[in-house]
C-alpha cells in the first residue's frame, strides 16, 4: 500500500542543520498547515502562515551516539535504538527530592544506538547551539535535547533571594561539554542580542535574558545607590550580570508580552504598560 506524497518535501524545508561526531539535527518547518476543514481555524492559519507562526519540528539522526530530549518531547523514533532513562534503584530517591524541588522529570530520556527520533512540534523557534568544551545556563524550560556528551542539569542560584526578584526562578538548567544542544525559544534568534562581556558588567531592566555564560554571576540589585535614587529614577530592581563570557538578551519578550496583554483589553497595545521592572 502506498499514499501519493507529492508536495510533501516543497511544504516542509529543513531551515537549520547541525552536524557532531555521530548525531546530525535538522530543524524542520511546515510552510503551510493544510489539514483543516473549519473555516475560521483555516482564516486563523492563513494569518499565522503571514505572520511566520508556523509548526516547526526537530529531527535527530544518531549514528552510534545518543540524545537526551525533554521528558514528553518525543514523537517516533525508528531504527536501532535504545531508550535508558539514567534512574537506578542507587539515585531514584535523589532524582525524586531534586525532582520535587526544581519541578523537573525524574527520568530524563536518552536514546542510544543508530537510528532517527523525530520530536513534537511546536509553533515556538528553536536554537541550534554546537558547543565546544562550554558551559552556559538557561532559562528553565527552554532544554529541548541535547547530544548525550553534553552534560544536562538544573542549577540553583546562588543567591535565591535575586533568583525570586530578578523573575528568573530558583533553579535554571546547566549545560556542559562539546557536542549540539537545541533550545526552544519564544523568539526567533534574529530577534537575540548576543552581550559579549570581559570582565564588565552588564544591567538588564526586566527577565528578559534567556542565556549566559555558565561562569557569569547573575544577582539583583538597586538601580540607584540608594532607596530614594531608585524610587526617583523609576526603575527599581534590575538583574546585574558581571564578568567574562556572553548574556543573550531577547528584548521583544516585552513587546509580545504587551501585545498578548492588550489581546485581553480590546487590542489597544497603548493601554498597556509594556515595562516589566521589579
Amino acid at each position: 500500500m502506498r499514499a501519493n506524497a507529492v508536495g510533501t518535501r516543497e511544504n516542509i524545508i529543513v531551515i537549520d542543520k547541525a552536524e557532531f561526531g555521530g548525531m546530525t539535527v535538522e530543524v524542520l518547518e511546515y510552510q503551510k498547515l493544510l489539514g483543516t476543514t473549519n473555516i475560521n481555524s483555516a482564516v486563523d492559519m492563513y494569518y499565522m502562515a503571514k505572520q511566520n507562526i508556523r509548526a516547526r519540528q526537530i529531527a535527530v539522526y544518531l549514528n552510534k551516539d545518543s540524545v537526551k530530549i525533554e521528558p514528553g518531547a518525543m514523537s517516533y523514533f525508528q531504527g536501532n535504538l535504545e531508550m535508558v532513562s539514567g534512574v537506578t534503584a542507587r539515585n531514584v530517591l535523589g532524582r525524586m527530592v531534586s525532582g520535587a524541588v526544581t519541578g523537573e522529570r525524574v527520568a530524563q530520556p536518552e536514546y542510544k544506538g543508530s537510528g532517527m527520533i523525530v520530536l513534537e512540534p511546536s509553533f515556538k523557534h528553536f536554537i541550534v547551539l554546537q558547543m565546544e568544551q562550554e558551559h552556559i545556563i538557561v532559562d528553565k524550560g527552554m532544554f529541548y535535547c541535547a547530544q548525550g556528551s553534553i552534560e544536562v542539569s538544573p542549577v540553583m542560584m546562588k543567591n535565591v533571594s535575586s533568583g525570586l526578584l530578578g523573575g528568573e526562578g530558583i533553579f535554571q538548567i546547566s549545560l556542559k561539554g562539546s557536542g549540539i544542544a537545541v533550545l526552544e525559544c519564544a523568539v526567533p534568534s534574529s530577534e537575540i542580542d548576543v552581550i559579549e562581556m570581559e570582565n564588565d558588567t552588564l544591567k538588564v531592566d526586566g527577565n528578559f535574558s534567556i542565556l549566559r555564560s555558565g561562569n557569569i554571576d547573575f544577582t539583583v540589585e538597586r538601580s540607584a545607590k540608594t532607596l530614594v535614587g531608585s524610587a526617583v529614577s523609576g526603575e527599581g530592581l534590575v538583574n546585574v550580570y558581571r564578568g567574562t563570557g556572553s548574556v543573550w538578551l531577547a528584548p521583544t519578550l516585552k513587546v509580545y508580552d504587551a501585545v498578548n496583554q492588550a489581546s485581553y483589553l480590546g487590542g489597544n497595545v497603548k493601554s498597556v504598560n509594556t515595562n516589566t521592572s521589579k
